[in-house]
């Protein structure tokens, strides 16, 4: 649950200000403190800047926190429109991370500048109270901790409460929330119920495509996978958001593995730990629709859930099987540890089926792309450049960084098999982002596409806006994608 906003449209002054407990002070750019003569209690910061022996352009680098007369915790930061947003966003993470270490229940922004500066302030700054006053679950037996409740801005006042930014953060929020919960709470039987749930408050359309269901349609990749779970609870879940104005449809698909051992190919115990996150995919996805949902976007969304479990037990799948894939593609296994890739498989195949504007897919799908770039960036893959240009803008734009990686056609011979059409993978494991991606396109139906390994889904200390481990990375960057290509 996100705090409350009420909004002042007028900068505050320090007698407005007397009885605020916590405070973000956001500064416009400037070398001097004279230059801010609408700030209060400028005395108290030019006090911390001497005695850190720092000079007040600094606050565009690094937040300072200061107590205020009454008693107050404030932190002080200036956004330079010179730094990028990932930067800004970075700034604004840390300063909200001075005062919300407290826990406090209220909340306020104080914004200076002109109209133009506080606007833009606003947003960030508003956002970023948002996603990092919300607490996300945990099950200790003492917490007391109910979250940040309500958030006063002053200096800017919008008059639709910067929905936009709202959405954005409710989206960013539950990707968050179904990426944490412990995996004997999110089983893939638990998280249809979530996503039925949600589908039922939204009203959007709502479908289920369990595994006898897709048994009966061939969809073997998928099936292959789920097989080894004890419960027959996994399932392809479709849901569809449409604006009455939606000219253009687009197909999110997602990754959600509540769990992987690994199969039989076993995972160690240090690289098990933390597989419930592996479903942050198909988190990530639903956030975005949840996003778009609630700003309006005037698109047809149509998202795709590939809900399982990869265990290990009497029928899970064996390396050297052959499975057929829904779209009639033989399949040599190689590896039971690359189930991410069979699980899309299918759901690819099936979003493929409506011939949507694009589909763009959500996985934590390599280990490689980690070792590529690391948990910063997220890499990418498009079927054209005017895509991938489109791609980088909005990580540019968002501050969700991603990076364009190769997926040329020669690839594919690493993938030839002598008894199915493709192999599913490579024992070597060299390249394998781009040889999973070649393994997925062929599930695409040619259509345009962007593949998104999500190596930025955890970023340890946080990543941009985002103060937790978990950065929901990826609902932020497609909002603005899509909102480029509606309006293109």
């Amino acid at each position: 649950m996100l705090a409350k906003l009420d909004q002042f449209a007028a900068p505050a002054t320090a007698a407005e200000l007397k009885d605020a407990r916590h405070i973000v002070f956001v500064l416009p750019k400037a070398v001097k403190l004279e230059a801010l003569r609408d700030v209060p209690f400028r005395d108290v910061l030019a006090a911390a800047l001497t005695r850190r022996k720092k000079k007040l352009d600094e606050l565009a680098a690094s937040a300072v926190a200061t107590d205020l007369p009454q008693g107050a915790l404030a932190a002080w930061v200036m956004l330079d429109p010179g730094h990028t947003p990932f930067d800004q966003g970075t700034l604004l993470r840390k300063a909200m991370q001075l005062v919300l270490g407290e826990k406090p229940e209220q909340l306020t922004v104080a914004v200076y500048g002109s109209a133009a500066q506080r606007r833009h302030a606003a947003e960030r700054a508003v956002y970023a109270a948002w996603v990092n006053g919300a607490r996300l679950p945990e099950r200790k037996k003492k917490s007391g901790v109910s979250g940040l409740q309500s958030v006063r801005l002053r200096g800017c006042r919008a008059p639709d409460g910067f929905a936009r930014q709202r959405a954005i953060a409710e989206g960013n929020f539950l990707c968050r929330e179904l990426t944490v919960l412990p995996p004997n709470e999110l089983t893939p039987g638990g998280y249809r119920k979530r996503v039925r749930q949600l589908a039922l408050r939204q009203g959007w359309r709502h479908e289920e495509y369990d595994v006898k269901r897709l048994r009966k349609m061939g969809a073997g990749a998928f099936g292959a996978v789920a097989q080894g779970s004890a419960e027959a609870d996994a399932a392809i879940v479709h849901l569809r958001y449409r604006h009455p104005r939606a000219k253009k449809t687009f197909a999110l698909v997602g990754k959600g593995i509540c769990f992987d051992t690994g199969g039989y190919n076993i995972k160690s115990a240090r690289t098990m730990q933390g597989m419930h996150k592996d479903m942050n995919g198909s988190a990530v996805a639903l956030g975005i629709l949840l996003a778009a949902a609630e700003m309006k976007l005037p698109v047809q969304l149509e998202c795709w859930m590939a809900i399982a479990r990869n265990d290990i037990g009497p029928r899970a799948y064996h390396q050297n099987e052959v499975v057929t894939a829904l779209n009639g593609t033989t399949i040599e296994i190689v590896h039971t540890d690359a189930e991410g890739r069979m699980v899309l498989a299918d759901t690819l195949a099936l979003a493929a089926r409506a011939k949507p504007d694009l589909i763009v897919d959500f996985a934590t799908l390599t280990g490689s792309m980690h070792v590529a770039v690391g948990e910063r960036y997220s890499g990418i893959f498009a079927t054209s450049d005017e895509l991938a240009r489109r791609a980088v803008a909005a990580g540019q734009a968002t501050g969700e960084r991603v990076c364009v990686f190769p997926m040329d056609k020669d690839y594919d011979e690493a993938l030839d098999s002598e008894i199915a059409d493709v192999k599913q993978c490579t024992m070597d494991g060299e390249a394998d982002h781009i040889l999973a991606t070649r393994f997925l396109k062929r599930f695409t139906g040619d259509l345009p596409w962007v593949h998104v390994d999500l190596s930025a889904a955890k970023c340890k200390g946080g990543l941009g806006a985002v103060a937790t481990d978990v950065t929901g990375f990826g609902v932020d960057w497609a909002i603005e994608l899509l909102r480029r290509l509606v309006a293109a």
